[in-house]
């Protein structure tokens, strides 16, 4: 039998946790949030239920976001082993830059809504960590406010064509004149998809103060407080619209709009040019036939046409068609690094994330949208080298499979 004696402090002192606890409540919390799904966990209970919905909602069933992330999740992976991965590279050209991340943060609208921040906060965000941020047209901020905050960023932007073709055509020369590099055409929007938790939860713009509201107010007072002593809640293309979102893109968005459209937007845009919202290959060749530089296979994030193609799935086709001649990002389903890494190897060039870096925002502003880009690149980082691959632009189809099938 062992003999018992008293620990010595030199025994024990090491296994004790001394650190002064934080006292910052945000640097707290999101010390805490290892995944984007702790972010997710954090931003559901700091906003309002009717924003978070909206972030995290999608069209009538839901059916093809929770298709989009399953289709991740059944992803099987091929390392290769005794790979010299003591340093890796994450970075990659994206449409002619380097991006650190092959990453690129995509257009949401009503950021300010998320949290008072914005899109200010995001875009600081995006270009600490050196990746792409997209201007929505229905965002919150203006073009000209954004590059004078954020002059050292790269800035896209992002366009709907509006059945005012003239207003469409000054929001292009506002973007070139202030700086934006890449023009990126959403064309899955002809009318707005059934959003059922926003119609549920009655959300309008600016949100309305009804007796729902107000009980809401008393579950996130910081939120509400933020919301009412910063500067109206409105979008920056379009002053004074009162009602819901579906209601603005059915009144504005311009659902006769044609492939002659795309080719009259590549004349007046001499940047490059990403048409988003590629749901099927022969769009892809009509819209790389007429000039576009880049193509986004993507269904809104499942926001538009519920049960509509698993862009995953027809990633590699959209590749294998037209890859040799425009750049093929991926959107929908991604909430990790090794999502960005699977879509890369399966032929992306980058990968465009929204629920991510917003969730992230609601949980802690400019600071959680930086925790959430430190965890997708940290993610990156490790799935890389537990795959064997010291770069990014080393990943091949023969890293991943689709499905479960073991090779």
């Amino acid at each position: 039998m062992p003999r018992r004696e008293l620990p010595r402090w030199s025994d024990v002192g090491p296994l004790l946790n001394l650190r002064l606890p934080e006292l910052n409540p945000v640097r707290r919390r999101l010390a805490n949030a290892h995944t984007v799904a702790d972010l997710r966990t954090l931003a559901r209970r700091r906003t309002p239920r009717s924003v978070f919905d909206y972030v995290d909602g999608a069209a009538e069933g839901e059916h093809g976001i929770r298709a989009a992330r399953a289709a991740f999740r059944g992803l099987v992976f091929h390392p290769r082993v005794l790979r010299d991965v003591s340093t890796v590279d994450t970075s990659r050209h994206v449409l002619g830059e380097r991006a650190e991340l092959p990453l690129v943060l995509a257009p949401t609208g009503f950021t300010r809504m998320m949290h008072h921040e914005g899109e200010v906060a995001v875009a600081r965000a995006a270009a600490r960590h050196g990746v792409p941020y997209t201007l929505s047209t229905m965002g919150t901020t203006s073009v000209e406010d954004l590059a004078a905050a954020v002059p050292q960023g790269r800035r896209w932007f992002q366009l709907y064509l509006w059945r005012d073709r003239e207003a469409s055509r000054e929001l292009i020369e506002r973007a070139r004149s202030s700086g934006y590099d890449t023009l990126v055409l959403t064309v899955d929007t002809p009318v707005a998809g059934s959003r059922l938790r926003d119609v549920r939860n009655g959300l309008t713009i600016p949100p309305r103060l009804g007796p729902r509201t107000l009980a809401d107010m008393a579950r996130h007072p910081a939120w509400w407080l933020n919301l009412l002593t910063t500067g109206p809640l409105e979008f920056a293309s379009l002053r004074h619209w009162q009602g819901t979102v579906a209601d603005l893109v059915d009144h504005m968005f311009d659902p006769s709009a044609s492939l002659a459209d795309l080719r009259w937007l590549r004349e007046n845009w001499d940047g490059q040019l990403v048409v988003k919202g590629i749901q099927h290959v022969e769009d892809a060749h009509a819209v790389v036939d007429l000039g576009a530089d880049g193509v986004v296979v993507s269904n809104h994030g499942g926001r538009q046409l519920d049960r509509a193609p698993l862009p995953l799935a027809l990633l590699p086709v959209v590749v294998g068609e037209v890859g040799d001649r425009a750049e093929v990002f991926l959107d929908t389903g991604v909430l990790s690094g090794a999502d960005v890494v699977a879509a890369v190897a399966l032929g992306a060039s980058a990968v465009l994330v929204g629920r991510c870096y917003l969730y992230g925002l609601m949980a802690g502003g400019e600071r959680g949208v930086d925790r959430a880009l430190d965890i997708l690149a940290t993610e990156v980082r490790r799935t890389l080298r537990l795959l064997g691959v010291s770069t990014v632009d080393d990943l091949t189809p023969g890293h991943v499979a689709l499905g479960t099938a073991q090779h």
